[in-house]
Order: structure tokens, then C-alpha cells, then sequence
């Protein structure tokens, strides 16, 4: 379990009514809730709290679980009055709670600041000591944002709109259900209710006060209250704990991938075959057909890259492979690095920030015009199967490109790939370990960044094609396994 799904199933085991055993001497909720509308109707006829309407009888159907015997169901309308106003003199010293001053998750902290009441009493929520304060929007809901209100300055407040405050009718109530308001049934039911734009969506005041919660004893729920109070803590050990072995295990995933990678590219991972064309026959298919294509003016003549030293070779490699710079086995591009005017709608351009986790993500792109994409087209052309990485900032990333969707790049390098002459996917496995070596010697002392010209001279462990193949579909698998040992 994660911490979560174990804070989940302790709330869940609470409001179910099997954390904590029964009492046959407790009195029943039944008479508990005779009290609760009783007092309700005395707080109402004093003015203390408004009138409610009337609220609708509970189904079955609404009874998402079995509860003891001796436990009631009953509408959180029923048991708390929702947004009530205060009544107090301006000069009153008061509390204002803004919601960023509540904590996430299952923490109940927060601060209120010291107000005159005349300065917050208008356009507000009222809060008084012992209300429940639940956040009503998102993601502040999901969050679990919410908070018993245990000490304010003379026991009344404000706090923003986008919260709803519940006031107990029986104020011991507090303690036990600001556990159930955090719970995961309270919070995904809610979020199928959610009204309002995609923006800043909200649950609605009907599905708080109507919704049906379990009323066990008082006396029982003190039990419960005391109980998960215990566990809690307990549960935030096991957080530390869990949370060290899980970067303990991503960092073990890291390593053990990126052994399997050195392995490949070392001509380890898979046997030679010596029907295999050698790397060498390759290369120089390559390097005619690249000259074909310049001499058709589909690419442009690269510069003469220097010859390869025995110093700048990391490692050995199987006398059937070559080690070759990057620009000689591909044409080696880049976008723009200028910033175009965006518009709202037009073609997308690709950033470093539009690269993660090996996939492009066009969910939060920029548009540019089609004059401008034209006009960086020129000099990229990105195309389907193609390699681009970011060459600034987060350098590397690399991702093979998926889609035939138009779109530029800015500050990204691309890879193509000369007529299909060897597998994009070697040369992306190969780009994972070069990456390391690239953040380490980029250049820039604010942004990082490394030339296209240090990218072309990069050297790269050139197998047979059918080699490249083998090693690619060995690599997949390890790392697939890999992945599924670490879960």
C-alpha cells in the first residue's frame, strides 16, 4: 500500500464502523439524532443558526455500505448548519483564514490573522469556533484542504468565499468528521458533482448538505476519533520509510537501465553474427547517399569532420562495428532560436518544455503563424521517425517523433535518419547515455546549453544494421523488465 491507500483504508474502516469495537452500553444513535433535531430546533427558533429546508429522506440506494446496529445514517445537513452569518460589534478583534493558510492532505493545520470585524464581515464566509471549513473548488477540494477551526479570536471569523463552513449542531461532532470530509468516498463523490469551467470548477452546496454520512455513538466516535489520532502518526513513519525505498528504487531502475544500456552499446548485450554486413559497408552506403542528397539539394553539404582518435573513444567495441561521428550517419539540424510571435491559433512549436518521459506533449503548446513555421520549416523539416532533443536547458530528453503533425522546433536539435539506413531506435537508446556527457560539458554559465557543432562531432558505436536491431529488441525487453521488477 502507499501511504494514501493506507490513510484511505483507515478512514474507511472508521466510517464503516470496524476500527474500533461497539459499546452495547453506549446510547444509540438513533436517540443521538432525536437530540441533534431538537437542539437544531432550539438554535433555530433563538436565531443562532438559520432555518434549514427541509431535506429529502434517505434511500437505500444512498447507503453505500453496511454500518453496526447501533449507528444511524444521516444528511451532513442534518448534523451541521451550513454558512451561517455572525453577529458581533465592528470594533471586535476577529480571525480571517485565507485558504492558503490551510494544509493539504490529512494535516488539519492552519492560521488565521487577527481583523477588526467591520473589515472582514462583508463579502466573506463566517466561521465560528469548532465549524468544519471545507475548500469548495479545485484542486483546493481534492487536496483535501479542510480544517477543524479549534482557536479564534473571540471564537468568531471570516474566511474566503471559496470555502464552505459547517457548524456543528453537537460540537463534539467536529473531531470525527473532519476525518470523514477527508476521506476518499467524500472526495471522489464530489468530484463527479463538480459545476463551473474546467478552470476553477466547484462542488455544490447541495451535494455537501446532502450528502449521507454514518452517525455513530458519541461515545464511539470519541473511540474512533482517539484511534485514528494513533494510527495517523504511525502512518506518517511508514510515509518517510516508504517514500526512501521508493527513490531507493527508482534510483536502483536508473542505474540497472542505464547498465544494460553500456552493455549494449559496448556490443555485450547480444552476439556478433558474422553474416552480418559490416558496420564499414554501411557507413559508406551512407555517405553516398548523403552526397546524392546534397547533390540534389534535399540536404545541405556538411563541414569536414575531423578523423576519430584512439583518445576520444570511451570504450571498446566488436571489430564488426565502427565508431562514427553523429553528422556522418545523419543529418544532424536544429529549429529556431529565436522567439517567433506567437498567435492563439496557428501551427505548434516544440520546446524543451514540450519534450518529457520520451513523448512529445502538445497539451501546453504555443502557436506560431504558418509564415513563421515556413520559414523555420526551412532549415528543420521535421518529419515522422525523426530524433529531436533539447539543446538548452534541460538538455537531451531525446523522443523519436510519432506523429504527422506539422510542427516547428525552437532550441531543439533534430536527427534524421539518411534513407532509412540504420534504426532510430539504437541511435535513441545511444542518446540516453550521451546526454549525461553533454549536461556535463554544456556550455553557459546562466542557461546551459551545447552546440549543434559539439552534437555533429559526437561519436556513436555504429553496429551492423541487423545488429542494431537485435540489441535494440534485447534492450526493450530488459528494460521492460526492469521496470516491472521495480514495481
Amino acid at each position: 500500500m502507499t501511504p494514501e491507500q493506507l490513510r484511505a483504508s483507515i478512514l474507511q474502516y472508521a466510517m464503516e464502523g470496524k476500527l474500533v469495537k461497539q459499546d452495547p452500553n453506549d446510547e444509540l444513535a438513533s436517540e443521538l439524532l432525536k437530540k441533534i433535531k431538537k437542539k437544531r430546533a432550539a438554535l433555530t427558533k433563538e436565531g443562532q443558526i438559520k432555518k434549514s429546508k427541509k431535506l429529502p429522506v434517505i434511500t437505500d440506494e444512498e447507503k453505500l455500505f453496511d454500518i453496526p446496529d447501533s449507528w444511524e445514517w444521516a444528511r451532513v445537513g442534518t448534523l451541521f448548519s451550513v454558512n451561517d452569518r455572525n453577529k458581533a460589534d465592528d470594533t471586535l478583534i476577529a480571525g480571517f483564514l485565507p485558504m492558503k493558510n490551510i494544509d493539504d492532505g490529512y494535516s488539519n493545520t492552519y492560521a488565521v490573522n487577527d481583523r477588526e470585524w467591520k473589515d472582514i464581515k462583508s463579502g466573506y464566509t463566517h466561521i465560528r469556533q469548532g465549524d468544519i471549513i471545507l475548500a469548495k473548488i479545485t484542486p483546493c477540494f481534492q487536496n483535501r484542504k479542510s480544517c477543524v477551526i479549534t482557536k479564534l479570536p473571540n471564537g468568531i471569523g471570516a474566511a474566503t468565499t471559496e470555502v464552505y463552513a459547517l457548524n456543528p449542531i453537537i460540537p463534539e461532532f467536529s473531531k470525527l468528521y473532519i476525518y470523514f470530509f477527508k476521506s476518499q468516498l467524500f472526495i471522489q463523490e464530489g468530484m463527479k458533482k463538480f459545476t463551473g469551467s474546467a478552470g476553477q470548477q466547484r462542488v455544490p452546496r447541495k451535494y455537501v448538505e446532502n450528502f449521507v454520512m454514518p452517525l455513530p455513538p458519541l461515545e464511539e466516535q470519541k473511540r474512533i476519533v482517539a484511534k485514528i489520532e494513533k494510527l495517523m502518526p504511525l502512518v506518517d513513519e511508514y510515509a518517510e520509510s516508504y517514500n526512501r525505498l521508493q527513490k531507493i528504487d527508482n534510483e536502483f531502475e536508473d542505474k540497472l537501465k542505464q547498465s544494460v544500456l553500456q552493455y549494449a552499446m559496448e556490443g555485450k548485450l547480444v552476439k556478433q553474427d558474422p553474416s552480418d554486413e559490416p558496420a564499414s559497408e554501411l557507413i559508406k552506403k551512407i555517405e553516398n547517399e548523403k552526397a546524392e542528397l546534397v547533390k540534389e539539394g534535399k540536404i545541405k553539404k556538411s563541414k569536414k569532420l575531423p578523423a576519430i582518435t584512439d583518445d576520444e573513444k570511451p570504450f571498446d567495441i566488436p571489430d564488426s562495428w565502427e565508431w562514427v561521428r553523429l553528422d556522418t550517419v545523419l543529418d544532424v539540424r536544429d529549429g529556431t532560436h529565436d522567439t517567433p510571435k506567437y498567435v492563439k491559433n496557428g501551427i505548434p512549436l516544440i520546446t524543451s518544455k514540450n519534450i518529457s518521459n520520451g513523448h512529445l506533449d502538445f497539451s501546453n503548446i504555443k502557436y506560431i503563424s504558418e509564415k513563421d513555421f515556413t520559414e523555420i520549416n526551412k532549415r528543420s523539416n521535421v518529419e515522422k521517425g525523426d530524433i529531436i532533443f533539447a539543446m538548452i536547458g534541460s538538455i537531451g530528453n531525446p523522443v523519436i517523433v510519432d506523429t504527422d503533425r506539422k510542427f516547428g522546433i525552437k532550441n531543439v536539435a533534430l536527427l534524421k535518419n539518411i534513407n532509412h539506413s540504420l534504426d532510430m531506435n539504437f541511435v535513441l537508446h545511444y542518446l540516453y547515455l550521451l546526454e549525461n556527457l553533454w549536461i556535463k560539458n554544456a556550455s553557459g554559465a546562466v542557461q546551459k546549453f551545447i552546440s549543434l557543432k559539439k552534437i555533429r562531432s559526437s561519436l556513436i558505436p555504429f553496429p551492423p544494421l541487423e545488429e542494431q536491431r537485435r540489441i535494440v529488441e534485447k534492450v526493450e525487453e530488459l528494460q521492460s523488465s526492469i521496470s516491472n521488477l521495480s514495481k
